[in-house]
Formats: C-alpha cells, sequence, structure tokens
C-alpha cells in the first residue's frame, strides 16, 4: 500500500499517485467537472463502438471458412488487438478523472500498461498485413502462400512484443528513482521512455509508408503493362481504387495516431507547455484507430459484409423476430450454386488468384 514515506535515499516508491501528479503540474479534480464528463461519455461511446464492431469481425472470420487464410487471420489479429484496446480504454474510463487518486501505483501502472499493449499490438499488426499485401501483390496471388504455423509464430511475435512494451514501466523504465525525469502526461513514466515509445511508432508507421507506396507504384506500373488488353476505363478504375484504399489506410493512421504521437514526443523533450489541454482528446482519437481498422480491412470487403448480415439477422432471430421469418436471411438455390461454383476453385488453389494464367489467355489472344 503507497504510504508517504521514503522507502531508501534517491528513490519514491511508497509514495501516492497524488505526490508524482501533483509534481507533474497535473493537477487533478477531486470533483467531477464538465470536462470530465465529457471525455468519459466521448471515450465510453468510442469504446463500445469499437467492440461490438470487432467482435462482428472476430465472428465472422470464424464462421466462413472462405477467411481462413493467412490475411484474414492477421485481420483477426488486428480485431482482437482493437478488442483489447477497446477493453483496456474502457478500464481506463472507470480508472481516470477524480478516481485517478484512489488508485495505488501499482494499479496505475497497470493502467497504463493495458493501454500501451494494446495500442502497441494494434499498430504491429498494421504492419504485418502491409508486409502481407506486399508479399501477395508482389507474386500475383491472392493470398499469402505464407504457412498458417509460420502466420501464427507472427501473431504471437506480435503480443510479446506488445506485452513487454507494457510492462517495460513496471519493470524498471520510470521516474520512481529520477523525480526530474517525471514526464507530464504520465506523472510516473520517465521522459526517455517515452520518447522511445513515441520514435518505435513512427519507426512502425515510416515503414508502412515506405511499404504501401511501393505496392501502389508497381500495381500502378503492372496495370499500364496490361492496359493494352484492358479498357483504358478499367485501367484508369484499377489505379483509382487501389489510390483510394492506400489514401484511406495512410489517412486514417496519419489523422488518429499523429497529434498524440506528437504531444507524446514534446513531453518526452521536456517541451510540456499546453500538452494537458489536448491529452485526453488526442488519447480518444487515437483510440478511434480501432475503430476504422474495421472499416477499412473488412467492411469494405463483400464477403466479409455478408457474413456479418447473416451474423445479425441470425440474432435477430435469436430475439424474438415473428416465427413467419419476415425479416430472415436466405439465399436463393441460384445463390447457392453460385458461391459453391465460386467457393470450389478457390479450395483447390489454397486461395491463390491464377492472373498469370488469365495474362497469358489474353497474350496468346491477342
Amino acid at each position: 500500500m503507497d504510504t508517504d514515506t521514503v522507502d531508501r535515499e534517491g528513490c519514491y516508491h511508497n509514495r501516492s499517485v497524488e505526490f508524482f501528479y501533483e509534481l507533474s503540474a497535473k493537477n487533478i479534480s477531486k470533483e467531477w467537472r464538465d470536462r470530465d464528463y465529457v471525455i468519459v461519455t466521448l471515450g465510453m461511446t468510442v469504446c463500445f463502438i469499437v467492440i461490438f464492431s470487432n467482435l462482428l469481425v472476430i465472428a465472422a472470420i470464424l464462421k466462413n471458412r472462405r477467411f481462413h487464410f493467412p490475411i484474414y487471420y492477421l485481420l483477426g489479429n488486428l480485431a482482437v488487438a482493437d478488442l483489447f484496446s477497446g477493453v483496456s480504454y474502457l478500464h481506463l474510463m472507470f480508472h481516470t478523472g477524480p478516481w485517478t487518486l484512489k488508485l495505488t501505483k501499482d494499479q496505475w501502472f497497470v493502467r497504463q500498461g493495458l493501454i500501451d499493449t494494446s495500442l502497441t499490438a494494434s499498430v504491429l499488426n498494421l504492419l504485418a498485413v502491409a508486409v502481407e499485401r506486399h508479399q501477395t501483390i508482389f507474386n500475383m496471388t491472392l493470398h499469402s502462400k505464407m504457412s498458417t504455423r509460420r502466420v501464427f509464430v507472427v501473431m504471437v511475435f506480435i503480443w510479446l512484443v506488445a506485452i513487454v512494451m507494457g510492462l517495460i514501466p513496471i519493470m524498471g523504465w520510470n521516474c520512481l528513482c529520477n523525480l526530474p525525469d517525471c514526464s507530464t502526461m504520465a506523472p510516473m513514466y520517465s521522459r526517455s521512455y517515452l520518447v522511445f515509445w513515441g520514435v518505435l511508432n513512427l519507426l512502425t508507421f515510416s515503414i508502412m509508408v515506405a511499404v504501401y507506396t511501393r505496392i501502389f507504384l508497381y500495381v500502378r506500373h503492372k496495370s499500364q503493362q496490361m492496359s493494352q488488353h484492358t479498357s483504358q476505363r478499367r485501367h484508369r478504375d484499377t489505379v483509382f481504387n487501389l489510390m483510394k484504399t492506400v489514401s484511406m489506410i495512410l489517412g486514417c493512421f496519419v489523422l488518429c495516431w499523429t497529434p498524440g504521437l506528437v504531444i507524446l514526443l514534446l513531453d518526452g523533450v521536456g517541451f510540456d507547455k499546453n500538452v494537458l489541454l489536448f491529452e485526453k482528446y488526442f488519447l480518444v482519437l487515437a483510440e478511434c484507430n480501432s475503430l476504422v481498422n474495421p472499416v477499412i480491412y473488412s467492411f469494405r470487403d463483400k464477403d466479409m459484409r455478408r457474413t456479418f448480415k447473416d451474423i445479425l439477422c441470425y440474432v435477430c432471430r435469436r430475439h424474438g423476430d415473428p416465427p413467419d421469418g419476415s425479416t430472415a436471411c436466405f439465399h436463393t438455390t441460384e445463390q447457392e450454386n453460385y458461391k459453391s461454383r465460386v467457393a470450389e476453385p478457390m479450395d483447390q488453389t489454397n486461395g491463390i488468384l491464377l492472373i498469370r494464367s488469365s495474362e497469358d489467355a489474353t497474350t496468346s489472344e491477342a
């Protein structure tokens, strides 16, 4: 239990959370203010949407065997990370504002560690998806040839790194024995750790930019080569659709993460003036990236949207819809036959898109 006694010279392990907040000039009111209500309401709303949307993605991937390929496993892991991010942030909402002063130091480190772990896992999964897309597009296949075992090794590695990043502060990289190094935004975090965490995320983002830029340039070049066998309109549509998807990925990432990383780095290097005015809102904005990830990576997939409808219709039927089935979702015989014809060649080729053979056929016709 925290006390106001110094446990050994130069260290303050037994000081209360309030002591560090006062030291960093991050004064927390013991009464709820209008700003606190706005932040908690906004944060909880985002959390519930994040949790629901990512649960839907996970259920769809588990339900539909067409999604049992490396890219969907990675998207599922991304959904798990974003789900964990929503739960972690929801936990933060119940331990923020005046409630913060009631926390012990260990509880405070756990609260912050959950956020660090979840956000790190989300960012690393985004990088893994980018690398997987790079591999498949340059091999001209729909799905990666990576084995399931290797995919799960990558997923485990992501979570190990994320967990370590969340544990580093409580394991010793903090300012409990170096008060001048205490952060303003996270009063028991070392400024050097904030710089390290921020630079690591900027490096990850830079790699993502490089990967997606190379993908776009390659596909544009490839589509120009194929334009002699296709209409000019189709060529423009291919480039435009790719540009739109890449712009959404990078644009949302920049929009959601840049403000928080900027004030984090400013706090880390000592330029902490006015960072507390925007800290909470920028954290909510970073959490919103866990909301847009399912939209960009999953909801734009027609098969995924169809699976979502099946799941939601099933839930509706289970909760008191009339027995006449007026709102039930069903497929016609023609639709089922079409699905079987489409699924069969994919199963036989392990999801590989036969682009090369299509190109050869087109060339022979020419």
